[in-house]
């Protein structure tokens, strides 16, 4: 599984990961991110994702080990150096290396079809596969199976090597998100998926449960065969932020076999940014809703406006996260959602992203955004960066700008 220069290039990785996780700053990063998501303390926390610019900060074609397995630890220390170096928001870094269980997902049984882009990371387009409501009946329920053997491996080989470096833990299933309606979309199309709102109502209906119910087998057989793992830590929660908390696990742990009561979960429809609320609740939100009541904690949301959907969003059990995306008003969430919820607000990324970044509104979106979320609980996370143009600093300069947007709104507070 390894080389010897796989073996000599991750251990000197491992070593500077370990040195770095040691640094005070990081347990105090843990404590604020237990006291914000406990809705404890409002101050406004800060999360940069890079997304696609991982590609510009971290090429694949830059790792320099041998072996498949090697390349992927290589990338995750890497990642964590990088992160440290160029983007110091308040993301801890963690002195541990997490060996994934090789878990097999069917989904839904059938590769959905994309028209692909004529450019490396342009756009693509949806291109349906289902054209009548009895294509539907290809689909199939997820079906999940546990390579156990290739997991032991796995976690032998990389024990042997690092182990005395930083400690090697065995993890399961830690991303519980879910997205009927963008699997709806990857067999029918979005603009299908419009039509059949109005045209099909019935189809779709039967669609949503069918996800629903393969969503729900798909978890028992996660809790059956005990490959959960818990994720308030700094997993990344969808809905934005990392899940660092002490109301999870729920009481009765037993850590041999972690519950869905136990994690984090979050689902989203941003396809639906343009439907009505109430097409939203009939159509996607209601079913959604029977998924998250299984979770410990909730998020919900993504690219979409929700403001006029808080009535459906707050129902969800559990929710603690709703998404305020960079169009939407955060005027309407905090008079709402005051100190009771966070308020994951996703500001403006394409400003980083222009040919000079654009700091002038960076800094007026920032103290805008942050003066309206004065009487609630508020985390800005800069999400679907896809370029930096190759420059690591813009998202350096960005946190620092936040730092003093945040600093200057709570001396006002």
């Amino acid at each position: 599984m390894f080389t010897k220069n796989d073996e000599k290039l991750l251990r000197t990785l491992a070593k500077q990961v370990k040195e770095i996780s040691l640094l005070p700053e990081q347990q105090q990063k843990r404590e604020k991110w237990k006291l914000h998501n406990s809705l404890k303390s409002d101050f406004p926390m800060v999360f940069v994702h890079p997304d696609g610019s991982w590609r510009e900060l971290l090429p694949l074609e830059s790792l320099c080990c041998e072996t498949d397995y090697a390349k992927q630890i290589e990338y995750e220390l890497k990642r964590r150096l990088i992160r440290h170096q160029y983007l110091p928001d308040d993301v801890p870094i963690e002195a541990r290396l997490q060996v994934k269980k090789v878990i097999h997902n069917t989904m839904w049984g059938v590769e959905p079809q994309r028209e692909p882009s004529s450019e490396a990371s342009g756009a693509w387009h949806f291109k349906p596969i289902i054209n009548e409501p009895s294509d539907w009946k290809i689909l199939k329920e997820p079906v999940i199976s546990y390579d156990d053997q290739e997991t032991e491996k796995r976690f032998n080989a990389t024990q042997e090597i690092l182990g005395d470096i930083l400690p090697v833990e065995l993890a399961g299933v830690t991303n519980f998100s879910f997205h009927l309606m963008h699997w709806y979309c990857d067999y029918r199309g979005l603009e299908n998926m419009l039509i059949d709102l109005v045209m099909e109502p019935e189809m779709v209906h039967d669609v949503m449960r069918f996800f629903t119910e393969g969503v729900k087998s798909m978890l028992h057989q996660y809790e059956k065969l005990n490959l959960i793992s818990l994720n308030n830590d700094e997993t990344f929660h969808y809905t934005g932020g990392v899940g660092y908390t002490d109301e999870l696990p729920a009481p009765g742990f037993n850590p041999e076999k972690v519950r869905l009561c136990d994690v984090w979960g979050a689902a989203e429809a941003q396809e639906f940014s343009s439907v009505s609320p109430e097409m939203h609740e009939n159509f996607v939100l209601s079913y959604e809703r029977e998924i998250l009541e299984f979770f410990g904690l909730n998020g919900y949301g993504c690219c979409d406006d929700l403001s006029k959907k808080l009535d459906g969003v707050l129902k969800i059990k559990n929710i603690r996260r709703i998404a305020v995306c960079p169009w939407a008003d955060i005027s309407n969430f905090t008079p709402r959602l005051q100190k009771n919820y966070i308020m994951t607000w996703k500001p403006q990324p394409a400003y980083i992203a222009f040919d000079k970044m654009d700091e002038e509104s960076i800094r007026n979106e920032l103290s805008t955004g942050l003066a309206k979320s004065r009487g609630g609980i508020i985390e800005l996370i800069l999400r679907d960066t896809h370029t930096c143009r190759n420059q690591p600093e813009r998202f350096t300069r960005w946190i620092q700008i936040a730092r003093e947007c945040i600093e200057k709104e709570m001396d006002m507070r």
